[in-house]
């Protein structure tokens, strides 16, 4: 128990944690829009089980070292490419969250089917079963980055379950943001595109620096905001002055 003591195992696990939480945003704002399909009523249930999935795995991946380590080793060759068992899971990830945020984008715009028509629910179940696939490709680039951070494997688990229990505390505040706001909302879903394309290039061993991805979607998201408060200032009502009040009051002074 030594290394409670080590300074530098407390910087570790403060720079994790907060890396753990840059890394977890993406899976929040796809946990808020799949959780925001549901009922008002099951929503919340959906954005806590989807965390509590993401902790899940994080944690039996980080008990599994040696195979995640493995996963880099090459599987086989394609057109001169070597393929990993990362970046297998970093394909397919990346493509389904091209397909599923595409869909989304569409059916937000057109409606399901190309038309709008009553509200159809989906199940609690199918949500969290597509939570759990995205989950698996966040939780594996999480999990790795963490393994090449820290060595120390108490230090990496305390470091995800800190970033997911703050992830649960604000996840309910971002849900309803992203909601109430459609034009945030089709920005997460373009941000989410972004991400697949990156995870695609990542499987492909093409490395884009992430602070250039974080970078632009911090800005975008600034315009955004401030997108909101000119809207919202425009929106207020205008009181139009009436002269003829300036000269009953005159007329009351007099009396």
């Amino acid at each position: 128990m030594e290394w409670l003591a080590d300074p530098q195992i407390w910087i570790a696990f403060l720079t994790l944690s907060l890396l753990e939480l840059v890394l977890g945003i993406d899976n929040i704002v796809f946990i808020s829009i799949l959780a925001g399909k549901l009922p008002p009523e099951q929503q919340a249930k959906a954005r806590y089980v989807g965390l509590a999935l993401a902790l899940g795995m994080r944690v039996i991946l980080l008990f599994s070292l040696s195979w995640v380590i493995g996963l880099t080793a090459p599987l086989f060759t394609v057109i001169g490419q070597e393929i990993s068992g990362r970046d297998l899971v970093l394909l397919i990830g990346g493509l389904f969250l091209l397909a599923k945020s595409t869909h989304e984008i569409h059916g937000s715009l057109e409606g399901e089917e190309g038309h709008r028509s009553a509200k159809v629910y989906p199940s609690l179940a199918g949500v969290l079963i597509q939570i759990a696939l995205l989950d698996m490709v966040f939780s594996l680039d999480s999990v790795i980055t963490a393994v090449g951070m820290v060595e120390n494997l108490w230090v990496m688990i305390a470091a995800v379950v800190v970033s997911i229990a703050f992830m649960m505390t604000f996840a309910g505040s971002i849900g309803a943001f992203v909601q109430k706001h459609p034009t945030i909302k089709m920005l997460a879903l373009s941000f989410l595109i972004l991400i697949g394309v990156t995870l695609i290039a990542e499987g492909l061993d093409q490395h884009i620096p992430k602070g250039y991805i974080y970078f632009a979607m911090a800005f975008s998201v600034l315009v955004e905001i401030l997108n909101l408060r000119l809207r919202k200032v425009k929106a207020q009502p205008v009181h139009l002055h009436n002269p003829y009040d300036d000269e009953d009051e005159a007329a009351a002074l007099q009396r």
